[in-house]
């Protein structure tokens, strides 16, 4: 059995109040947990003082009250991890600014935070906003931008999870960060 095969499995026993397979399930996904909120961080600024570890186990917790999910694949709870870790720091972000109103922080461009720059100042809180009107338009671009710069997704996996082709990912992909560098 592979291990995208037990993830799922494992996944489904967990949804039908099998908590043992809680306990077999993150071993198998901790590491690559980890990996996306490593990567998010590093799109942070530098003295954040939330770690991936932190990240993690905030966001795992999240995902296991999570009672209405219907869980697909490993790709889905991937997906839906990645949402969770950029609702935490979409949070973190504003809790932050609402502490420092006007700090005067540089502010990247759009292209250097969606081309994955590892400066550390991007508006998350104006991406946030951005993305949820992007989803009214659009909202596989919407998906395709969470999956890939929030999830750390390839272009392979985001087309597997969304059940599209890779050359559609990447032809929405080059469309939603136009029409984000328009909006922000």
């Amino acid at each position: 059995m592979t291990e995208k095969t037990e993830v799922t499995q494992l996944l489904k026993k967990s949804q039908n109040g099998d908590r043992e397979s809680l306990d077999r399930l993150l071993p198998l996904i901790y590491d690559e947990l980890r990996r996306v909120a490593a990567n998010q961080l590093q799109k942070e600024r530098g003295d954040h003082t939330l770690q991936a570890t932190a990240l993690v186990h905030e966001a795992y917790l999240r995902l296991l009250e999570q009672r209405e999910v219907d869980w697909q694949n490993r790709a889905h709870f991937f997906s839906i991890a990645a949402e969770m870790m950029r609702r935490i720091l979409v949070n973190y972000a504003v809790q932050r600014n609402a502490q420092k109103r006007g700090d005067g922080a540089a502010r990247l461009t759009l292209d250097e935070a969606i081309s994955f720059s590892h400066e550390k100042n991007f508006d998350l809180v104006a991406l946030d906003v951005a993305l949820k009107q992007l989803a009214e338009y659009d909202e596989i671009q919407a998906r395709i931008v969470e999956l890939k710069f929030f999830g750390g997704l390839t272009n392979e996996e985001t087309a597997e999870f969304l059940e599209i082709s890779d050359s559609t990912v990447k032809r929405e992909w080059r469309m939603a960060k136009a029409w984000l560098k328009t909006q922000l």
